[in-house]
């Protein structure tokens, strides 16, 4: 099985070819050149031989079997309607952003996970070393612990007993996160999985309606009839999206207007599809779309940071209400006993 190219990857391709067009050289020799880099400097050769050979690019792209169906059915339109070079640019321009989104979303989600871990442990810790000196000293004081503090101790002593089980967890899920990290077809079957079970609910469905927008705008840019348009574009997104993605397509081919369609099937916002209405009325509907994927994609953006800043102060919140609870239990009942003593 062919591995199918990053998505930084592919924005890279992408854009030396459209600047090697531009420039003049022809598409066999732009992936000769391509090949001469040393990154998969094989699949460019054999791409430059059956270019050569008389191939169109978006034939050569797509037996491959490194690019996506959405690169290469852009990339055949963009043949077909004389805007090949168009066409690469503007799947540079949607790849860089995926990239960007993605590299944002990892950061997004790495800082709450590590807050998280470390406040385990310093409850663990609280709980398997630092109850047992509070036990010692009431034991001195002929006391015994009581109440909250006595079931903490309990949970102390079960996660002591349980510390064995807990390493060979945790020495599981490295060795788990350690092959979802070099192997990519396993780390896309874990994000398929996921994609499918929350893939297009809140922040997600925000983020897969920019997804679908700048497809969309990219195909009609290109001379890409709608109802293939938002074919290829389901490609792109989620088994949730791609239901509304076939929903729309049919919406279309029934004679609905593209806004009206968008709408029904909730792809679009209503006020994204009143803008693309009026855009489609003036004869620009591909910049009115281009306009809404990127407000689309700052609202997702935005959406995301909002989770992300509830999501820190919650964190915290926890671990210190957590910490005072174990900490007072102790020290209450061991500041009566001082008290009553002196």
């Amino acid at each position: 099985m062919k591995r199918i190219i990053s998505n930084e990857e592919t924005a890279a391709v992408c854009m030396e070819l459209s600047m090697l067009l531009h420039s003049g050289v022809s598409t066999g020799d732009a992936l000769a050149l391509l090949a001469e880099e040393g990154a998969h400097a094989k699949l460019f050769s054999s791409m430059a031989e059956q270019v050569d050979s008389g191939k169109t690019l978006s034939a050569a792209l797509r037996e491959s079997g490194s690019f996506s169906e959405y690169v290469c059915g852009l990339v055949q339109v963009g043949e077909e309607t004389g805007k090949t070079e168009e066409a690469l640019a503007a799947l540079s321009r949607y790849y860089e952003d995926r990239v960007r989104l993605g590299r944002r979303v990892k950061s997004a989600l790495l800082y709450p996970a590590i807050m998280l871990a470390l406040m385990l442990v310093v409850i663990a810790v609280l709980l398997i070393k630092v109850m047992p000196v509070f036990d010692a000293v009431y034991a001195s004081l002929g006391a015994r612990l009581t109440g909250m503090a006595a079931g903490l101790m309990s949970i102390g002593r079960q996660l002591g007993a349980a510390m064995p089980v807990i390493w060979g967890a945790l020495a599981a899920l490295a060795v788990l996160g350690l092959l979802i990290a070099l192997i990519p077809p396993l780390r896309a079957a874990l994000a398929r999985l996921w994609r499918t079970v929350l893939g297009d609910r809140g922040v997600s469905r925000k983020l897969n309606n920019a997804r679908l927008a700048q497809a969309m705008a990219m195909g009609m840019a290109s001379g890409l009839p709608l109802e293939e348009a938002v074919a290829l574009s389901a490609g792109l997104v989620d088994s949730g999206a791609k239901k509304r993605c076939e929903y729309c397509r049919l919406r279309l081919e029934n004679g609905a207007s593209l806004s009206t369609a968008l709408r029904d099937s909730e792809l679009l916002p209503p006020r994204q599809c009143r803008i693309l209405e009026l855009g489609q009325r003036s004869g620009a509907g591909d910049v009115s779309m281009e306009k809404i994927a990127r407000d689309l994609s700052e609202e997702g953006e935005a959406a995301l940071d909002e989770k992300v800043s509830r999501v820190e102060p919650a964190l915290v919140l926890l671990c210190s209400v957590l910490v005072g609870l174990i900490l007072l239990s102790v020290m209450l009942p061991l500041m009566h006993i001082i008290s009553a003593i002196g």
